[in-house]
């Protein structure tokens, strides 16, 4: 029997939060919404799968 994998999507307001930090960092530049948005979209669901407790120096 397969095991059952569970990804948790982020949010949509997750995602604006990280997508609004991410440009802040940036320096503001305009125009790049769709860019910051996907960039922020991927960086959450990078850190959803890594376990916070399973880190190099926990191993």
């Amino acid at each position: 029997m397969k095991e059952a994998t569970w990804v948790t999507q982020p949010t949509k307001k997750e995602i604006e939060n990280r997508a609004y930090e991410i440009w802040e960092r940036s320096g503001r530049p305009e125009g790049r919404e769709d860019e910051f948005w996907q960039l922020a979209e991927q960086e959450l669901r990078n850190e959803d799968k890594s376990s916070p407790l399973r880190t190099p120096d926990t191993l």
